[in-house]
């Protein structure tokens, strides 16, 4: 059964190329990103690990740990690093799980068959610290994931869980918010001190609060 937003990320114990990982523990009081790769030593998956390792400190500024993982050998990860690496001129200083058997990408519903009955999609899980999933990205195996876009979306997520406010179309750190319909226009001016307006009714906005 597909998981879903809100549920609480299942736990599991695998082989990394940091070492064993025990997800919830790995996890600890920090936000993750747990993403599927369909395969080793190929040209899209090999961009996108480069990528993260490249906004490796992007990941560390939003309190995220970063963990990939796909169907491959541990020595074939160790392998195949030494490739990204050297191509995308980075360091891949994050976890790559190994998990030959499936086991967890079938606890994640990482493998379609309509796609592959072998070879993960492009799957991303944004998860809080209190290990529940608060969204779940899909891809397919021949698009390459917009890594900006995940950190815009963890950036979202950490802000409305804070404040009472939903983020916009296209919006971006640093831009107006929309304030929720369930506060009360009487409690606006004590809920939002740094000012808001009022286009309509159920429109309001207000600046970013946290800044």
């Amino acid at each position: 059964m597909a998981l879903r937003i809100g549920e609480i990320a299942p736990d599991f114990k695998a082989e990394s190329t940091q070492g064993i990982i025990s997800f919830h523990r790995y996890i600890q009081d920090h936000w993750a990103i747990l993403f599927s790769h369909p395969s080793d030593f190929t040209p899209v998956c090999t961009s996108e690990l480069g990528m993260v390792a490249k906004l490796k400190v992007e990941f560390e500024k939003r309190n995220t740990k970063v963990l990939g993982i796909s169907a491959g050998t541990l020595e074939s990860h160790k392998r195949w690093i030494i490739d990204i690496e050297e191509t995308q001129e980075t360091i891949v200083d994050f976890p790559v799980i190994a998990d030959p058997h499936k086991k967890v990408v079938h606890l994640y519903d990482m493998i379609h068959p309509f796609f592959s009955h072998s070879e993960t999609i492009r799957s991303v899980f944004i998860i809080d610290p209190g290990k529940r999933i608060k969204s779940i990205l899909i891809y397919p195996a021949n698009t390459g994931r917009n890594f900006h876009e995940i950190l815009r979306m963890i950036d979202s997520l950490q802000l409305t869980e804070s404040f009472k406010v939903a983020t916009p179309a296209n919006w971006e750190y640093g831009k107006d918010c929309f304030i929720l319909p369930a506060v009360k226009d009487e409690e606006l001016a004590t809920t939002f001190p740094r000012g808001f307006k009022i286009l309509k009714p159920y429109l309001r906005t207000t600046p970013q609060p946290n800044l």
